[in-house]
């Protein structure tokens, strides 16, 4: 397994976000890419898919759960290798899969991805979730790398925010008396990734380039997330689950867990 160094984990632990560099193979990187592209050119039982006539296209083309629909997929999202990452980053014992998701930013009339958090939109209590952005390719600020506020993930959590018509969280913590560092842009090389907060502010540049930015992410809650019993998120709709009940099941397996020191 992979072993996270120190100061990468300090690192996350005061800006909410972190880079690491090269933990993926290129032949991993090969076979990654190749069932990425099967995946979105399908009609998937399972996957949610956006409109391509939609105004959301021009922000994410995207699908969710490509793990369901792909075997091939299901190897890198359900990965022990990736989750121990994730697991090390976490505060909790262990991580669950919350849901993964190919982000397409398409070429041309492209928009930018507003600012946001990532757990205003999950329907758990708990806000520790991490998401891992790992691009097929080299990814800057021409073609759609992602750009994090340090430290913003102790800002607690806010609202969640409209990619069609959105607030502006920057404007919002000004307003609380806040005053946020500078935006930082994280480029990456093919074969690396980004892990950040729930809470963490991030955004992603338009798509300047002629071809697709083309990014799997995945979602890690802790073992122990449980419901917000309000929540309205697809993938818990008719669940059952009550307010507190664990979020478990097949659809959201433990994937990591901490090693028995005894």
């Amino acid at each position: 397994m992979y072993q996270v160094p120190p100061e990468k984990l300090a690192f996350y632990e005061e800006n909410g976000f972190v880079q690491l560099e090269d933990v993926m193979s290129e032949k991993e990187m090969n076979e990654l890419s190749a069932y990425l592209d099967e995946v979105m050119a399908i009609e998937g039982e399972h996957t949610q898919t956006v409109d391509k006539d939609s105004d959301y296209f021009k922000i994410l083309n995207s699908k969710m759960n490509t793990w369901r629909d792909s075997a091939g997929m299901a190897l890198y999202v359900l990965s022990p290798k990736l989750a121990d990452i994730a697991r090390q980053f976490s505060s909790s014992s262990g991580v669950r899969l919350f849901h993964d998701q190919a982000f397409w930013k398409m070429p041309g009339d492209s928009k930018p991805t507003p600012w946001h958090q990532d757990a205003t939109y999950f329907p758990m209590n708990e806000s520790n979730v991490l998401t891992l952005w790992l691009p097929m390719h080299d990814v800057d600020d021409v073609n759609g790398c992602l750009s994090f506020i340090p430290g913003s993930h102790k800002e607690g959590k806010l609202t969640n925010v409209d990619f069609l018509h959105p607030i502006d969280l920057l404007e919002l913590t000004k307003e609380n008396g806040t005053d946020l560092r500078r935006p930082v842009n994280v480029p990456l090389k093919r074969g690396s990734f980004t892990l950040h907060h729930g809470l963490t502010f991030h955004y992603a540049h338009a798509n300047k380039s002629d071809h697709p930015r083309r990014v799997l992410t995945i979602v890690y809650m802790p073992e122990d997330a449980t419901f917000d019993g309000k929540s309205n998120h697809e993938l818990t709709r008719g669940s059952g689950f009550q307010d507190g009940d664990l979020i478990k099941g097949r659809l959201f397996p433990v994937l990591a867990s901490a090693p028995n020191e005894g």
